[in-house]
């Protein structure tokens, strides 16, 4: 149920993603979820990638400062409320959550989202005994 993630420090410079983007793009390795998250001289890409091991190794070896984290991809109902249950269950839960993002892959009537919680076994049992879907990296790519 957990799903690995890379995460990439990116200079904040000109150029710079398109670098991380090429390098992927180049060894056929194919984003399927990203964030970027800005600071003042470095940004930090978070991405979903099939091998996030073999990405982010490639990545240190040209250079960049990469690492891998698991996250929980949650299939939400594409409604007004939708991330509203899924959160409340893990605040009933006493999760934390530390960041969210969407996804590319998402059904008509549904939202796909990565989240990065701080007990991923207690969101797990937590979501899943209150019927909301998680997927697999399979169902992902």
């Amino acid at each position: 149920m957990l799903i690995k993630q890379m995460s990439v420090f990116v200079e904040n410079k000109a150029g710079r993603l398109a670098d991380v983007t090429k390098l992927l793009a180049d060894n056929n390795i194919d984003i399927k979820a990203a964030t970027m998250a800005e600071a003042v001289d470095f940004g930090i890409l978070r991405c979903i990638v099939e091998e996030a091991d073999v990405a982010a190794k490639i990545l240190k070896v040209h250079g960049f400062i990469a690492s891998t984290t698991e996250v929980l991809a949650i299939v939400l109902e594409d409604t007004v409320g939708g991330l509203d249950r899924v959160l409340q269950q893990l605040a009933a839960a006493g999760v934390n959550v530390n960041y969210i993002y969407s996804t590319i892959k998402a059904a008509a009537d549904e939202a796909v989202i990565m989240m990065k919680v701080d007990d991923n076994d207690k969101a797990i049992e937590a979501l899943q005994a209150n019927g909301i879907r998680l997927l697999c990296m399979k169902d992902i790519i």
